[in-house]
């Protein structure tokens, strides 16, 4: 890999060109409210990334440190709060030579990371730590040499065992020596902070040299936040969320980007099975009432008590048509689908 412009299939997800629909597309968004894409969705792009006056500070911060050589920084925020989003602008901003290691799986054995570190690097691991650490100094020297950087980002790192925390400092420490070529990026959530001060972690809290925290959207961003969305999915007008119900969208999930996402989707998706062209509040309290959003978890769920969630197999056909967005229509004409809003369950996590 020569270039943090180049970036492996898992790290970052590119959308088809903005002039024709993404394949796949769920037809209630091209016909109903004419956009071209899903505006709302959960995966984090660098095309549909948010530059909040705090996310744009971050994203300053960042750049700048890596140009300084920093090796060691941590970045904490909430979850959704746009972490992994900010970062993928960062790495395809970079225009700089240099390798990109992302740990998404934090929950690893030590010998597992240097495992995973060493193929991704190219580097051979087995079992012996200190032979491993000197071809990896190798690497670092090379990088120097050539001018290149690695950046390292672990992501979850506030489950991070004691001892791999450790491990990380060491590896921070050979880049150190002369010029660093190596950044690591600490990323978690606000917990890690209260770790770092643990007694076993004292060097590694001394070492990490700069912190950042993402926290939540503004009020006034939050509406920014919603019309910024919908336009990059082609609408053509500001006008499919009614001021209030932008107000209610706000105050339901404080702010949260992911909330957010998950909250007007499921206004849309409301706004389609009722036939109506906008969103009110109305509309969107109503989905509140019966809304849990946890995490990436955008499943539906019914009360216990329906027919539906008896009938195992007629459940699961529909919940594929949900999801591929067809057959909405059909089932609520049948009486399998009651107005969504009324049975989404799902937890809107206040503040």
């Amino acid at each position: 890999m020569n270039s943090f412009l180049v970036f492996k299939k898992n790290f970052v997800k590119v959308l088809t060109s903005a002039r024709g629909v993404k394949p796949g597309f769920p037809a209630m968004y091209q016909k109903h409210f004419g956009l071209l894409r899903k505006p709302f969705e959960l995966s984090p792009d660098v095309n549909t990334f948010f530059p909040s006056k705090m996310h744009k500070q971050v994203l300053a911060g960042l750049r700048q440190d890596v140009a300084d050589d920093i090796s060691l920084l941590l970045l904490t925020g909430g979850e959704g709060s746009g972490k992994t989003a900010l970062l993928n602008v960062l790495t395809a901003s970079l225009e700089i030579p240099g390798q990109l290691c992302v740990i998404p799986d934090s929950a690893l054995e030590n010998t597992d990371f240097f495992a995973y570190l060493g193929a991704q690097f190219g580097l051979l691991f087995n079992g012996n730590k200190a032979k491993f650490l000197v071809l990896f100094a190798n690497l670092l020297e090379e990088c120097r040499e050539d001018g290149r950087k690695i950046l390292l980002i672990i992501d979850e790192a506030h489950i991070l065992s004691i001892g791999l925390l450790e491990e990380l400092r060491l590896l921070a420490n050979l880049a150190t020596e002369v010029k660093s070529v190596l950044t690591i990026f600490l990323v978690g959530q606000p917990e890690l902070l209260g770790r770092l001060t643990q007694e076993q972690l004292f060097l590694l809290n001394q070492r990490v040299a700069v912190r950042y925290h993402l926290g939540n959207l503004t009020r006034e961003e939050c509406r920014q936040y919603i019309l910024f969305r919908l336009n990059k999915a082609g609408a053509g007008s500001d006008e499919v969320f009614s001021e209030n119900a932008e107000e209610l969208i706000y105050e339901a999930t404080g702010g949260n980007p992911r909330q957010i996402n998950l909250l007007c989707d499921n206004a849309l998706l409301a706004a389609y099975l009722q036939g109506v062209p906008g969103i009110d509040e109305e509309l969107v309290r109503e989905c509140i009432d019966r809304m849990h959003i946890r995490g990436d978890d955008s499943f539906l769920f019914l009360p216990p008590d329906t027919t539906i969630m008896r009938r195992g197999l007629v459940w699961t056909v529909l919940a594929v048509l949900l999801l591929e967005g067809a057959g909405m229509a059909f089932a609520y004409q049948k009486g399998w689908l009651v107005p969504v809003c009324q049975y989404l369950m799902r937890s809107i996590k206040l503040g």
